[in-house]
């Protein structure tokens, strides 16, 4: 069970207590629902394993976007926090916490002054790949007063972001070192490309390691003092021990979501974060219509395993959430022996949970599917 949840809310209009508990098919739907039990079990996975390997813990936040878990995560002995945007940071950095690693290139003078200015009172620190980045941010750090930690990134194998790991990624990890208001603390990655199922995982984890050593090499033999090399994903989260990481940055553990599911790294019960919905129509003939459309579940569709759809509806599995409009959901029943009705409270896990969240203005919380209270998702929509 859950020892704490920090700063519950008691969301206005639901009038739960102890002796009239509302339970999930009382709320009004569509609503994004968290399984507390499921919750605390992902999160005590997640530090048993970084505990038992020694890696520093440093998770994304991009997945919850919410102060009240980001601090059940460091109570659990996380080092600090992952965020990928300066609004991300803002909000992490008003909730008190300190240690925040931007894994994303920051750009734009707005962007820059912002950061720098979040800088001043809080240990921050960028991921960047490139002279540009790295000269802006130096810029707003001088005018800010600021001091700011960087983590020179390399390319693990997703072709996305970072320099090759050799003799590129030492002359940007020189430059970073030269610039004032700069102090260069590492490496970082992503390695987004272990994804799929655990014996591709496994494969792709061995190039990633050879990309990891490549680097480590390359500073080693130019005098570079690496003290961080930060890495890691959901997916690759079991391999992270073996691929030279001094710390890892998984997100979408703490909730799970299908793409992890088909993937074997989670149990469908771990999918902790789950949206009810109501079925509003059966009127054609083979569909059901649910009130959760891309609004509420994201138009993503999964990238693992040989599912389809948009979620997966616990109650029929082997119906398939095959459309979405905004407001309205397409169920194909044609081959499904539930029967739909109208009225019927349906849950969903949603194929990617991260845009998922990031739809909600709130999460309302569960135990036993009696409702807990609500978190706030506060930093929902920072895209800047």
């Amino acid at each position: 069970m859950v020892s704490r949840i920090p700063f519950l809310q008691k969301e206005k209009g639901y009038a739960a207590n102890d002796e009239h508990p509302m339970n999930l098919r009382d709320l009004a739907t569509p609503a994004l629902t968290i399984d507390l039990d499921a919750l605390d079990r992902n999160l005590a996975r997640m530090e048993q394993y970084s505990r038992k390997h020694s890696l520093a813990l440093r998770p994304h936040t991009k997945t919850h976007k919410t102060p009240e878990l980001a601090r059940m995560q460091i109570e659990r002995g996380a080092v600090g926090l992952t965020v990928a945007k300066v609004g991300e940071a803002e909000v992490m950095a008003a909730a008190g916490f300190d240690n925040i690693l931007v894994a994303f290139p920051i750009l734009g003078h707005q962007n820059l002054r912002r950061l720098a200015t979040v800088a001043r009172e809080r240990r921050i620190l960028v991921s960047l790949d490139n002279e540009t980045a790295a000269q802006e941010l130096s810029r707003a750090a001088i005018e800010a007063g600021a001091t700011i930690e960087v983590l020179a990134e390399f390319d693990a194998g997703l072709r996305r972001c970072g320099v090759e790991p050799g003799a590129e990624l030492v002359q940007l990890a020189r430059t970073i070192e030269k610039l004032p208001r700069l102090r260069f603390r590492g490496l970082m990655t992503y390695p987004g490309c272990i994804w799929g199922s655990e014996e591709e995982r496994r494969r792709e984890a061995q190039n990633v390691f050879g990309r990891v050593q490549t680097a480590l090499e390359a500073c080693r033999k130019s005098g570079l003092a690496i003290e961080i090399v930060s890495g890691g994903s959901t997916p690759s989260a079991g391999f992270s021990h073996q691929l030279g990481f001094t710390e890892i940055r998984p997100g979408s553990y703490v909730y799970n979501d299908i793409n992890t599911f088909y993937q074997g790294v989670c149990r469908l019960e771990d999918c902790a974060a789950r949206v009810i919905t109501t079925v509003v129509s059966t009127a054609v003939p083979g569909r059901a219509v649910i009130d959760a459309g891309s609004k509420t579940l994201s138009s993503d569709l999964t990238n693992s395993g040989a599912a389809g759809g948009y979620g997966c509806i616990v109650e029929a599995p082997d119906a398939t959430i095959i459309r979405l409009n905004e407001e309205h959901g397409y169920v194909d029943t044609g081959r499904s022996e539930h029967q739909f009705k109208v009225g019927e409270v349906l849950t969903v896990i949603p194929n990617h949970v991260c845009t998922c969240v990031n739809l909600h203005d709130e999460v309302f919380l569960l135990r036993n599917e009696q409702l807990q209270g609500t978190w706030r998702v506060a930093a929902r929509g920072k895209i800047r």
